[in-house]
Order: C-alpha cells, then sequence, then structure tokens
C-alpha cells in the first residue's frame, strides 16, 4: 500500500469515485469501504489544514492502514526518516479518555520504528484539534504546531508500508517475553478482546461455571488466559496451572506475581490433588490443557464444583493429527457438561509457508500445496552419528533442536537444545527436529509413529508442536526412515 494524496482524492464527490480513486492510488488489492461520514471528517481536516498550510495539498498520506490480524487500523500516516505523524479523524465528540487510549495503543503499535512519534486526534464537529502530550495527557493543539511538524519531516516514506510492520512482532507470549509481559507491554487482538470479555461477563456472577477457548498454535491462547488471570487477581488470588513440565521462564511469572500463582504439572506423575491447589483460590486458569490427562481433568473440575469457582482452558486444535486409540485433552474438554467454548481463528504470530509445511508433513494427501518452501530445510542421515553431525551444523546457524527424549539421548542441558515440554509457549527463531524410523505414513495418509500405549499419538504430537514454534525458518532430520524422507521430499517440490 501506497500513500495517496488526501487533497487530490477528497475532491471527488461521489462516495464510489472516491473508492475507485483511492485504490488507484494506494495500489490496494481490493476496494476500501469508506463510509459518508469518515470521507466528510477527512475532507473537513484536509480544507481546514490547506487554510492553514496551503502547500499541504501536495503532502501524501497513508489512509486507513490496517494490520489485518491485529485489528488495528491507523486514519492518517506520515512516516520520515527522522519522526512519524499519525492523525485520527472523529466525525463526532469522544471521550478524552477514549482518544487517550487510541493514541496511546497507536504509539505502541508505532514505535517498533524507532522513531518519535506526533500523535493527534482530529474531531470535525467542533474543528478541533488535540494532541498526546509527552505526560500522555490530551490536550489542544494549534494547527501552526502541526504544520510546522508536517514542514521538518525529511526523506519522507514513500513505498510499501506493509514492509515497515511484521505483526507477529506485536504479540508476545508470556513465557517468551516474560519481562514484556510483565511490564504490560502488548495488546490484544480485537478478537481476543471479544473473547476475554465474554469470558469476564459470565465470571460477575460468583460460582462455578467451565470456560475454554482453543486455537492452533500462534493464536494467542496462552497470552489470552495469562491476561485474564491477571485481570481476575486484580481483586483475589487466582492459579495457573501449566500442563506438562516447568520452565525458567514461569518461575520468574511465579515469583514476580504476588496474586497468581502458576503451578507446573508433570504428564507423568502430577495429578493436582486438593493439596495442590489451595482453597485460597478464586479461579483456576488451565493452559497447555490439550494436553491434559483425564484423572487431572476430572480432578480439577471436582475441586472447582466442591469450591464454587470457575475454571477457565485453554488449549490447542489437535484435529489434524487424525485417528487415534485415545481421546485428546482438547476432547476430553468439549465433552465437559456445560463448559461453553470460544475459538481463536486469528493466527498472529505463525508464519504461513511454516504452517502449510507443517500441515503437510502431517497429512500429505489433504494439504499437499503447490507452493515453494524457502523457508524449510531437510537431511537424511543413515544413522546417529551422522545425525548428530547434521544437527551440530543447524546448531551453529542459530537453530534450536526441539527434542522427544524419547528419540533424542542425551540432550539436556545441551546448548540450543530444548525439549518438547519446555518449548510449549515459546517461540523460537529457527527450530530444527528429527523423524526417526518409528514415524510411517498410515493407511489414511497421514503420519503416524509406532507410540508405547501411555503416550497415543505423542510422537506426531510432539512433532506438530515443536514445528509450530518456529517464527522464521524450519529444518528436519530424518534419521534412517528413508520412506517417510521420500514423501516429505516429494512435497516439498512445486
Amino acid at each position: 500500500m501506497k500513500p495517496i494524496n488526501i487533497y487530490e482524492l477528497t475532491r471527488v464527490g461521489a462516495s464510489s469515485g472516491i473508492q475507485k480513486l483511492e485504490r488507484q492510488m494506494s495500489g490496494r488489492a481490493e476496494y476500501l469501504k469508506i463510509k459518508k461520514w469518515e470521507i466528510d471528517s477527512l475532507r473537513a481536516f484536509v480544507d481546514r489544514l490547506n487554510e492553514v498550510m496551503p502547500i499541504s495539498h501536495g503532502y501524501e498520506f497513508y489512509y486507513s492502514f490496517l494490520l489485518p490480524k491485529l485489528g488495528k487500523e491507523f486514519d492518517l500516516l506520515r512516516i520520515s526518516s527522522d519522526y512519524i505523524i499519525n492523525i485520527e479523524l472523529k466525525s463526532r465528540p469522544v471521550s478524552t479518555e477514549a482518544i487517550k487510549k487510541q493514541l496511546i495503543q497507536n504509539r505502541y503499535y508505532l514505535s517498533m520504528l524507532g522513531k518519535t512519534i506526533y500523535s493527534y486526534t482530529y474531531i470535525s464537529s467542533e474543528n478541533r484539534l488535540v494532541r498526546l502530550s509527552n505526560t500522555d495527557k490530551i490536550v489542544d493543539s494549534d494547527w501552526q504546531t502541526l504544520t510546522e511538524n508536517l514542514q521538518k519531516q525529511t526523506e519522507v516514506y514513500s513505498d510499501d508500508i506493509e514492509v515497515l510492520f511484521k505483526e507477529d512482532k506485536y504479540i508476545i507470549s508470556p513465557l517468551t517475553d516474560p519481562d514484556r509481559f510483565l511490564r504490560k507491554e502488548y495488546f490484544l487482538t480485537s478478537q481476543q478482546k471479544d473473547i476475554e470479555r465474554k469470558i469476564l461477563g459470565k465470571l460477575k456472577n460468583k460460582g462455578f461455571v467451565s470456560l475454554g477457548f482453543s486455537g492452533s498454535p500462534g493464536t494467542g491462547k496462552s497470552l489470552l488466559l495469562y491476561d485474564i488471570a491477571m485481570k481476575l487477581s486484580v481483586r483475589e488470588k487466582v492459579c495457573v496451572v501449566h500442563i506438562g513440565g516447568s520452565s525458567e521462564e514461569l518461575s520468574k511469572l511465579n515469583n514476580r506475581l504476588k496474586r497468581v500463582d502458576f503451578i507446573a504439572t508433570d504428564l507423568a506423575a502430577d495429578t493436582c490433588d486438593e493439596q495442590t491447589i489451595s482453597d485460597e483460590y478464586a479461579a483456576i486458569c488451565v493452559d497447555e490443557a490439550h494436553r491434559i490427562t483425564k484423572e487431572v481433568l476430572d480432578n480439577l473440575c471436582e475441586i472447582a464444583r466442591k469450591r464454587d469457582i470457575p475454571i477457565i482452558f485453554s488449549y490447542a486444535t489437535e484435529a489434524l493429527l487424525g485417528n487415534r486409540k485415545k481421546k485428546l485433552g482438547s476432547e476430553l474438554i468439549e465433552e465437559l457438561k456445560d463448559c461453553q467454548i470460544y475459538q481463536l481463528t486469528n493466527r498472529i504470530r505463525v508464519n504461513s509457508e511454516i504452517s502449510a509445511f507443517v500441515h503437510n508433513v502431517i497429512k500429505p494427501l489433504k494439504y499437499k500445496q503447490q507452493r515453494l518452501y524457502p523457508s524449510v530445510k531437510l537431511a537424511y542421515a543413515n544413522d546417529e552419528k551422522e545425525a548428530g553431525i547434521i544437527l551440530d551444523n543447524y546448531k551453529k546457524n542459530g537453530y534450536v533442536f526441539i527434542y522427544d527424549n524419547r528419540i533424542s539421548k542425551g540432550e539436556e542441558n545441551q546448548e540450543h537444545s530444548v525439549e518438547v515440554t519446555d518449548a510449549v509457549c515459546r517461540e523460537f527463531e529457527r527450530v530444527v527436529m528429527m523423524i526417526d524410523d518409528t514415524f510411517y505414513y498410515n493407511s489414511y495418509g497421514s503420519l503416524d509413529a509406532f507410540d508405547d500405549e501411555n503416550y497415543d499419538n505423542y510422537k506426531v504430537r510432539c512433532l506438530f508442536h515443536g514445528l509450530s514454534r518456529a517464527k522464521e525458518k524450519v529444518a528436519l532430520i530424518v534419521l534412517n526412515n528413508m520412506d517417510v524422507f521420500n514423501v516429505i521430499l516429494s512435497n516439498l517440490q512445486k
């Protein structure tokens, strides 16, 4: 999307003509839906600006720039080598608090460019211009200051604005970025806010209620759950039960937050009984609940009912993983009586190429796509010695080895190695994983593995969740399994 001359755009009268001209000027893929009050407000701003600054008719702005995954839109942006000018347009009076909230949020999103930001709001019905001060107050601004800021901008950016913004940088994981989470340097997407609003609304009437939300990797499930826990902890103490092991980051959150306790459970041992879940908690939040066992689930629900407190589940959608003898935690949760489930669908941190590759590996017959995979690397090793040599090369190139300790032994405390149970809720720029000779493609065309009875489909699940932790690049090392290697290699070809 390119910047447009807003003076020229507002000279057109008919709304249909404005939409066509705007698309021609900005180079959008689709027509922008512009409401009458929006163009009237823009026209009023342009006319007023042109009165005080006649040369402004030559200035260009990015108009109605949208970060779709985040549901974030900017009315007017002008970006130069030294600073950014952001102007929001309102047709009718808006509360000072609403204006302040919007401009502060805008500043957060724009701050990733590392430039000074001047934030304004224009209310056309009042012909009033206000700005966000250095002390985060909304103050009246004069047009002279705005025009001076516009004139001082040098080397104004005029290329595709999407190049400057990567949406995955905005949505953090509490376990990957615990410090940023604790400083509240994040915002929820519009979909996350909507689900949070519904859940908090259900909790207004105190008592037992079972709620949950699910989504694919990268939809911001953990961030949403932890944000809900933080809001609930304003009045009462709550706990977050993390299914499947602990981590240094989890300990940091637990030490820093006094009214939220983080309880890590070991999949093989813990049952989360009444001694584990203190009676001082006013709510139980369960993260990574797709990994929960029936015993732990039954115990947690029984505790919540007995104490008449709510229980909230956050879990990944694992329908992709095909036929199983045992039910997944997600299926157990969805079978709970009167459990209200919400769906997160906006994939924020997920690289679409890597996502397509992961689906391709798990179900090649269903998800085979005619595309290239420049961010994916595939290697073959005949034995463990060769696999070790190849793996070391990837580690030297910045890849983190996410391993299943039943496949790769002796990786504990190795540099650039993370056990799969410790990798959940975290992201890495580059990920390398291994497929051994226990994997095969079954009669349904899905990836499967010879697992022991206690870990039905466990290896494929580890592979799926591990590869989904990658943000930029992934690599697969296939160990002594030419059949699986040939299928993956064939599907990597366009």
